[in-house]
């Protein structure tokens, strides 16, 4: 029997963390209210999303919006994420916030040719520049279904980074994220589609800020931010290599762009104020221990680790409810949400940890079971 504790960590807000740019892929926060299937465009609760948001602000975070975190292509469409980026974006520049946002293909419902692929993300692109906010350009299961050589990707981003008005990031998504996006630019071998990656930001480096890099393999993230044109950054989507690769080595360090700092947002942030001042030794202590938590999120199938990222918003307060748009919130066994309870409560993450027990002994009542 596991036994919660009683007293919560405390991590102090502050300002924008100085050695690190740190973005927080944000979730969304569906209106549990509304009658919608999960076929039915994305219902949200606007105030809970935002004020989500203005917590991850507060803690010095930069905010990642309308990312997979998300649900961009699970039960977020196009309209939400655009909707999303609006009011996101309006919120950051009242209180001053970072915030990227994605830019995507996800408009496109069937089979497109490599101009409506283009169109698609130009649309997005207008959208996202029109509300102030930095671009990523995500990764498109449409270019995937449409390109047939490496030269198709050279092309659709060479256009696009020619028309950005601002320094965009780049966004490598792997399949386990998103088992659509296998054989992204141009190849499954992981070596040569680096190659083109990398073709692409040479050809102009002046229209890329940074790349975020989610595949999962910290060695290969290593190898390929040491071959970056100078002044690029590389923002780790590494979910289960993250503390090493933010600390870096003598030959450079990953800045990141991470779900996981959803729900670790206020120990990340309190994580990264310990190397702003050299203390590389209090950082790896503070979020080493995260990662068996981070790992036990994003397990297999590991596009489904939005699920237990919003069952722990719901325990730690920052939504009155256990839902999401798309009904994904079954998308978890028990089994795996209690662990996930366990090994949050562990770290302390919940700002109330009695709040936290009562909600998750409330859900396993629903489900049956014993206490």
């Amino acid at each position: 029997m596991y036994e919660p504790r009683t007293e919560p960590a405390v991590f102090a807000g502050g300002a924008a963390l100085a050695s690190r740019t740190v973005f927080s892929a944000a979730h969304v926060v569906a209106d549990p209210y509304a009658d919608a299937s999960p076929d039915s465009p994305a219902a949200v609760d606007w105030d809970a999303t935002l004020a989500f948001r203005r917590h991850l602000w507060s803690h010095g975070l930069g905010v990642a919006e309308a990312m997979d975190t998300a649900q961009r292509g699970m039960g977020l469409d196009w309209a939400g994420a655009a909707e999303l980026i609006r009011r996101s974006a309006a919120e950051a520049k009242a209180v001053g916030g970072t915030i990227a946002c994605g830019v995507g293909t996800d408009q496109l419902t069937g089979p497109a040719s490599l101009d409506e692929v283009g169109a698609a993300y130009e649309e997005q692109l207008a959208v996202v520049e029109a509300a102030g906010a930095q671009a990523i350009l995500m990764a498109s299961r449409a270019l995937t279904a449409t390109a047939r050589t490496p030269d198709d990707y050279f092309s659709v981003y060479g256009h696009l980074l020619r028309q950005a008005s601002e320094p965009v990031i780049l966004h490598w998504l792997g399949p386990m994220f998103d088992p659509a996006l296998e054989g992204y630019w141009g190849s499954t071998d992981l070596d040569a589609a680096t190659s083109v990656f990398l073709d692409v930001i040479a050809a102009h480096p002046d229209k890329v800020d940074g790349i975020k890099v989610s595949l999962l393999e910290a060695q290969r993230e290593v190898e390929l931010r040491r071959r970056l044109p100078q002044g690029v950054r590389c923002y780790t989507g590494d979910d289960f290599h993250y503390p090493e690769l933010i600390e870096g080595d003598d030959r450079g360090f990953s800045h990141a762009l991470l779900g996981i700092f959803d729900p670790l947002g206020p120990l990340a942030a309190e994580a990264v104020r310990a190397l702003d001042t050299g203390d590389a030794v209090g950082f790896r202590k503070l979020l080493d221990p995260t990662v068996e938590l981070s790992r036990h999120l994003f397990q297999p199938p590991t596009r489904f680790y939005k699920t237990g990222v919003v069952f722990l918003a719901w325990l730690s307060g920052h939504q009155s409810h256990f839902s999401m748009v798309g009904g994904l919130q079954s998308s978890r066994s028990i089994p795996h949400l209690a662990r996930a309870y366990e090994l949050a409560d562990g770290l302390g993450l919940f700002p109330d940890p009695a709040l936290a027990e009562s909600r998750m002994k409330s859900l396993l009542t629903v489900y049956g079971v014993d206490q």
